[in-house]
């Protein structure tokens, strides 16, 4: 679908080592990762593999010890603490296995904290946020608090925040590791429509069955990929929403062009 598609990511040589000398242990070790815009990345692998700690350092919530780590090709060590930051809250979503809503505040301003980094005015944010809850069923609930939903309902609010900024990477760290098998099949059923519109999503699962959603299976062992396997080419994945209406643009004028 695209030939839009480029690197969102790239990894190279990446080590996360805690301790020194003989106490040393590694969470990831040279590590290299290339994430083209659109994939739908799975990571598998034993607990203590590495995984949540490569989801943190994807997400500039944590540092490498050594490496390089390039988000849209520029160097993430070379951007201050406060621009990180600002990336993180625009163009980084996160979903957890705990959801981590805020217990004692309405799940309409749960998924509205995002847009406060944003620069966004109080009406404005909450306008924003019940527009992303209606598309996920939960309009009707947008002043409950989190405790007066079910699980999967909390999960739902959970992915509404992290793409209410319209984020390009959505990292999700076992995020149906606490439902039940219907409620987790409605989760995933969310991330492949958010997807299918050329997010890039990156998701750490035990659960084998989920595989099916994947544009790219990649299981790791030790800190380091074990297996990495690709379901889907590059020229099919799809493209994100901007770049579609880039496209129409172009071919309207050169239709216009052509006229004349």
């Amino acid at each position: 679908m695209a030939e839009e598609n480029d690197t969102i990511i790239k990894l190279e040589s990446l080590t996360k080592r805690y301790g020194y000398g003989d106490a040393a242990s590694f969470a990831l070790k040279d590590f290299d990762l290339t994430v083209k815009r659109g994939e739908f990345i799975m990571i598998m692998g034993p607990s203590g593999c590495g995984k949540t700690t490569l989801l943190n350092i994807i997400g500039l919530l944590d540092t490498a010890t050594s490496g390089t780590y390039l988000l849209n090709n520029e160097p993430v060590s070379r951007i201050s603490a406060r621009r990180q930051a600002r990336l993180r809250s625009k163009k980084i979503g996160f979903i957890f296995q705990n959801f981590n809503l805020i217990p004692d505040l309405p799940i309409i301003e749960n998924v509205s904290l995002p847009l406060v980094y944003s620069g966004y005015h109080k009406t404005r944010r909450l306008i924003r946020a019940s527009e992303i809850l209606d598309r996920f069923n939960l309009k009707e609930k947008e002043y409950y608090m989190p405790f007066q939903l079910s699980g999967g309902q909390q999960q739902r609010a959970a992915i509404a925040r992290a793409i209410v900024s319209g984020p390009e990477i959505i990292l999700a760290d076992e995020p149906t590791g606490n439902l039940d098998s219907h409620s987790s099949a409605l989760v995933m059923e969310e991330l492949k429509r958010i997807h299918s519109e050329g997010n890039t999503i990156i998701m750490v699962t035990h659960n084998p069955n989920l595989t099916q959603y994947a544009t790219r299976v990649i299981n790791m062992l030790d800190g380091a990929i074990d297996t990495d396997i690709k379901t889907v080419k590059d020229s099919d994945l799809p493209v994100p929403v901007h770049q579609r209406a880039k496209k129409k643009t172009k071919k309207k004028t050169k239709r216009k062009r052509g006229k004349k």
